[in-house]
């Protein structure tokens, strides 16, 4: 999941709520807008992990890392991890039409074939879906790993294992709700809620605008 904040005002919440007896000064960035992305502030792209390669990757990794945890491949050991979700055993057709029905806004899902180096399903040949970001400010990462997350839960109910996601998600009422098939609007809107009330417990520790 992804805070929204800068590691400075992750330390100035994180010194607040825990009471930490620190005296912290953080020393602002000039020039630097929260609006911007990072590919838009013409600085050199390091790579934050080595299967973290471009911001599109950085984006996607915030919803569709919490597949991780299952049996699925999220294209690491590919050239473009978390743009692939796939299995041996996936339809990729059916995924990929039973997704674009969704219309989630700013990703698209086209059918693909991929065979990673390493972690799971290492030098096994995967069917299953390419996320094509065709407006990085409106996808939803998390919505679009819950949507997947669903159709497979729809259409390899037998092959696919969802349970993991648990472990990276720490919700369980979600976690729960997804379990028993709620609408993926259920989800999403409880989502919002929580992200809401992030948002405002936030605000006091932002120093950019």
């Amino acid at each position: 999941m992804r805070t929204g904040l800068t590691i400075g005002e992750f330390a100035r919440m994180v010194a607040a709520e825990r009471k930490l007896p620190v005296s912290l000064t953080v020393v602002p960035v000039a020039g630097w807008e929260r609006s911007r992305w990072y590919d838009e502030t013409g600085l050199p792209w390091v790579n934050p992990s080595p299967n973290i390669r471009s911001v599109t990757e950085a984006l996607l990794y915030s919803g569709i890392g919490l597949l991780e945890g299952t049996n699925l491949s999220v294209g690491r050991g590919t050239d473009t991890p978390f743009e692939l979700v796939g299995a041996p055993w996936i339809d990729p057709h059916a995924l990929a039409d039973a997704l674009n029905a969704q219309r989630l806004p700013g990703v698209r899902f086209e059918p693909v074939m991929f065979t990673p180096t390493d972690d799971n399903y290492a030098r096994v040949t995967c069917w299953g879906v390419r996320l094509a970001v065709t407006d990085r400010a409106a996808v939803r990462p998390v919505t679009v790993a819950f949507a997947v997350a669903g159709a497979l839960r729809t259409q390899h109910r037998d092959q696919f294992r969802p349970e993991n996601i648990q472990l990276l998600l720490v919700h369980r009422p979600t976690m729960w709700a997804f379990l028993r098939s709620e609408p993926l609007d259920r989800l999403v809107g409880w989502a919002e809620m929580e992200r809401a009330s992030f948002l405002n417990r936030r605000a006091s520790y932002l120093i950019y605008p």
